[in-house]
């Protein structure tokens, strides 16, 4: 390694640890529901998602609750990316006539991206239309972030509620994630 690439990851550790207070508090406020300085143009992205899909984000639920809300947000979303693969041949946005994908690449696909692994075992443009790259895995590349996100704030709560029973809400954290740190 050069001085140069030294510098560099000085300079990048240094950042990474200037920012992780002012990041921490920053998250702390938005996944307690506290306003921060991006409820004001972003606030109404987050009361509507509740509005539209009829979550109450101020139920605590406890860890079962949590944990089937996260399992069957995960199990809608493979079989959604799952049947878009397989249906891919008839769907729009393919130029190339791609036909749908075979069911065991499918599934392993499907999984994968929404488990945040991203494992790919196929050619990227010459076996997924963009139809299928779009709507199926570029948005469960963005959401998986945000179920992973969920998921470390559900585990923090859990440590430090013990006594509590209760560790947040699965449809609340998974929104705030996507609109306040995600959408950035």
């Amino acid at each position: 390694m050069s001085q140069f690439d030294f510098l560099q990851l000085a300079v990048y550790v240094g950042l990474l640890v200037l920012l992780t207070k002012p990041l921490g508090i920053f998250m702390s406020h938005i996944f307690q529901g506290e306003k921060t300085f991006l409820s004001t143009p972003l606030g109404w992205l987050e009361r509507l998602s509740y509005k539209v899909t009829g979550v109450d984000e101020k139920r605590e639920m406890n860890w079962k609750e949590y944990a089937w809300a996260l399992l069957s947000f995960n199990i809608i979303g493979i079989i959604f990316v799952f049947i878009i693969q397989l249906l891919q041949g008839v769907l729009p946005l393919n130029p190339q006539n791609l036909s749908g994908v075979t069911w065991h690449s499918a599934l392993n696909t499907a999984v994968s991206f929404v488990t945040n692994t991203n494992w790919q075992g196929y050619a990227g443009e010459t076996t997924m239309s963009y139809f299928t790259q779009m709507l199926a895995l570029t948005v469960q590349n963005f959401v998986s972030a945000a179920v992973g996100i969920a998921v470390a704030i559900a585990l923090t709560c859990g440590i430090a509620n013990r006594s509590k029973g209760t560790i947040g809400n699965f449809w609340a954290d998974l929104t705030r994630g996507i609109v306040y740190l995600l959408l950035l």
